[in-house]
């Protein structure tokens, strides 16, 4: 099993650890509770050098990732990304991933835990004579996410940048423990999400700095255990969880986020275009919170009466309503907010409301 290079760190903070995608990563460190209030009312950070990152370089790399992908890369500004997605000609969600275009290369970041996925399938379209090589970078960088109503403050005292005028998904470049990292406005939890993306030799300088800098400020690390809880409330799909090959990305709400009308062919594009012309999107990305407190399970089935009408793709239990709460995929006819529901457990049903997404948004 992989471990991140920060693992005795993590041991010496009293992490418990479980297996992510082939990688053993802290799932809490002792109490998931004070993980959730530091990122809600402070700030906290998290090692997510498990997740796929993928570095594109050559002269045709922008020219071969515009024909592949479902997003336009060619209007991004400089010290700017996007989300976007490779399909199956059908329009399914093989992955989603951000784009980060740099001068001499394009960092390509999973949304989610799905291990080698993405490299491996566009590694299928690299075809030869193509001027773009790749590098799986799973190993080779890191990534930390610092998050909280304090992160900009951390990040100011850490590492002397200014990140409060980053909007989602714009990034700055600063030297950390001799490496060129990429601080970057991301969307993980619903507070202000900084992620800290550089070679994995300047991943514990990086972490030493942040703790010495965030002890003060009462810096917690958190696991995946508070980051699933974090997610789900700010109502946030990712890869492996809720975008699978059963999807096709207007069904997860990504219209003008992760896809494309107008930049020409890409593998799944007519069926996406199908589906905005015509509105033919069979189901919809919905928020439920359920009133009883059994958590369903992943691809727990949902009814409306006997009608068995879509499913539960991730869940957790939410501090701030009090419920569990879930993302799921029912048609479309049961969309709309306060739609009553049933989601099946263990052979009984329980009763579900259709909410609005996101569940939290900060105050």
């Amino acid at each position: 099993m992989k471990h991140s290079r920060l693992h005795e760190q993590h041991q010496k903070l009293g992490a418990t650890f479980a297996d992510v995608t082939g990688w053993e990563m802290p799932i809490h460190y002792g109490s998931p509770d004070a993980e959730y209030a530091a990122v809600r009312r402070g700030v906290g950070v998290a090692d997510l050098s498990h997740r796929g990152k993928v570095r594109v370089t050559g002269e045709d790399r922008v020219k071969w990732l515009q024909s592949v992908i479902s997003n336009d890369i060619l209007p991004l500004a400089p010290g700017s990304g996007l989300y976007s997605s490779v399909l199956t000609h059908k329009g399914k969600m093989l992955s989603y991933f951000r784009v980060y275009p740099l001068p001499d290369a394009i960092m390509l970041e999973d949304v989610g835990e799905i291990g080698e996925t993405t490299f491996q399938t566009l590694r299928k379209f690299l075809l030869y004579g193509t001027k773009a090589k790749m590098e799986n970078c799973a190993e080779s960088w890191g990534l930390l996410l610092v998050s909280g109503p304090k992160a900009a403050e951390l990040i100011k005292a850490a590492f002397g940048a200014d990140v409060s005028g980053l909007k989602p998904l714009t990034f700055l470049t600063q030297e950390i423990g001799g490496q060129t990292a990429l601080l970057i406005r991301t969307e993980e939890t619903g507070e202000t999400d900084i992620e800290i993306l550089l070679p994995a030799d300047g991943l514990a300088p990086a972490w030493d700095r942040l703790w010495t800098a965030g002890q003060p400020i009462g810096l917690k690390p958190f696991g995946t255990q508070t980051r699933e809880v974090l997610r789900l409330e700010a109502g946030l799909p990712r890869a492996g969880a809720d975008l699978t090959e059963e999807i096709v990305p207007p069904e997860a709400n990504l219209e003008g986020i992760a896809f494309s009308l107008s930049k020409g062919c890409y593998p799944g594009q007519e069926v996406v275009a199908r589906m905005d012309t015509y509105g033919s999107v069979r189901r919809r990305l919905v928020g439920l919170v359920l009133q009883d407190a059994v958590l369903p399970p992943k691809g727990a089935k949902v009814f409306s009466g006997d009608r068995e009408v879509g499913w539960v793709s991730s869940a957790a239990q939410s501090p701030s309503l009090g419920h569990p709460i879930a993302l799921g995929f029912p048609l479309r006819d049961f969309t709309n907010p306060d739609t009553a529901l049933t989601v099946e457990i263990e052979g009984h049903r329980h009763p579900a409301t259709v909410r609005a997404l996101p569940f939290y948004t900060k105050t």
